[in-house]
């Protein structure tokens, strides 16, 4: 009885495992659920926007004026500094004119000079002119004596030399007569000159300006031709920056329609606006130049660098979606009856508005008040079930919102 005590026990173990499994419950049925992705969208509305370009460039003065040395001289005096603004007329700089004024003088002495050398040659002229007849008829008498055979030939050869060297002095002194009006204006005009750089010793401002750099200081000593000092007219001041071939001629056609493009930009804790006024007819590997003027009121400084927005044309039929909507670079996903349909768009620009960028695209199969949806997907597929956060906007949110999973 004891050798089968075992095989009882096991037995008996066997019959308990199978009882219980034979009245365990049954499990209960699994169900299959989808994932489902929580996003946000906006209604897509197709309208006429303006796009803009974004323009890097630097701010220059097409007016601007060197203030060079007339004559080598020593700076005497400087009243202004870098920056400071003055009105037309105001004196910016002399120079000693103890460096100048000796050429006036010279000059003036020059043509006195040759006023008094020509009064000279007037009254010489008539005493000449006699001497020569004088010696005509020495010639000539000479010349009788001679035939005669009265007179030696060696006297009527001296009396034809001095006639010819009375003759040869009265040409020079005509001549000398002759050139005087051509002495005298050259003579007036180093004087001109001289007066002009005396004057020019006194550095004034051609009109309203801004100084933009002084390059010397007083007691200086300088060159002829020497830049003293640069000015600019502040008013007149453009913004020179370079833009893609292919928005090149867009902007000149809107230009030659005689639309107004302004741009806009951030300077010292303030806005300036500057407006379209050419465009290079050139280009070169890195783009166009364009030349923006800015508003009379602004207060940049020349050589300042400017990141400016500039409103293109218009453009019709885009919507406006956040950077986030776009997916493949020209891939959009609408939300239809809680999934994604994908629709192919083409980028018509895009439009900066403070902080937020916004793309335009043109899609012919993406009817007015379409679900768009906003959040960036990386998985995006058509049929992807989503569940909207909150009900689609009319607008583009300002930043792209994150993806969820439920």
């Amino acid at each position: 009885m004891r050798r089968f005590l075992p095989l009882l026990i096991l037995a008996i173990a066997i019959a308990g495992f199978v009882l219980l499994r034979a009245t365990r419950p049954a499990p209960p049925a699994v169900e299959a659920r989808e994932r489902v992705w929580r996003v946000e969208a906006m209604t897509a509305t197709p309208e006429t926007i303006q796009p803009t370009l974004v323009l890097y460039g630097r701010v220059e003065a097409p007016d601007r004026v060197r203030a060079a040395a007339p004559v080598s001289g020593r700076v005497l005096e400087l009243k202004v500094r870098d920056g400071d603004r003055v009105e037309a007329g105001a004196v910016l700089a002399r120079l000693d004119p103890r460096d100048l004024q000796p050429r006036v003088v010279q000059a003036e002495a020059d043509i006195e000079r040759e006023r008094i050398r020509h009064r000279h040659d007037l009254d010489a002229v008539k005493q000449e002119r006699t001497l020569l007849a004088l010696a005509e008829a020495k010639v000539a008498r000479f010349e009788k004596l001679k035939n005669a055979r009265l007179g030696a030939e060696s006297a009527f050869d001296q009396a034809r030399e001095e006639a010819a060297r009375v003759q040869l002095s009265l040409t020079q002194r005509e001549q000398a007569i002759a050139e005087h009006p051509a002495r005298l204006a050259q003579l007036q005009a180093k004087l001109a000159e001289a007066r002009r750089d005396a004057q020019r010793g006194e550095i004034t401002a051609a009109f309203a300006a801004r100084i933009g750099k002084v390059e010397v200081a007083a007691g200086d000593q300088v060159q002829p031709g020497q830049t003293l000092l640069s000015l600019y007219a502040s008013e007149t001041l453009y913004l020179r920056a370079r833009v893609s071939a292919i928005y090149a001629e867009e902007l000149r056609g809107a230009l030659q329609r005689g639309e107004r493009l302004t741009a806009d930009a951030e300077f010292g804790g303030g806005r300036v606006t500057a407006t379209l006024e050419r465009i290079a007819g050139e280009a070169d590997a890195r783009g166009v130049e364009v030349l923006l003027r800015l508003d009379e009121r602004s207060r940049v400084p020349a050589g300042a660098f400017l990141n400016a927005v500039l409103q293109r044309p218009p453009v019709e039929t885009v919507v406006a979606l956040p950077p986030s909507a776009l997916h493949g670079g020209d891939r959009i996903y609408t939300v239809r009856d809680g999934r994604l349909a994908g629709v192919r768009v083409l980028r018509a620009g895009e439009r900066r508005d403070a902080e937020r960028l916004q793309l335009l695209v043109r899609a012919d199969t993406l009817p007015a008040g379409s679900t768009v949806m906003v959040t960036h997907l990386p998985h995006a597929i058509d049929g992807l079930a989503v569940e909207l956060v909150k009900p689609a906007v009319q607008v583009a949110p300002a930043s792209a919102p994150g993806a969820g999973e439920r």
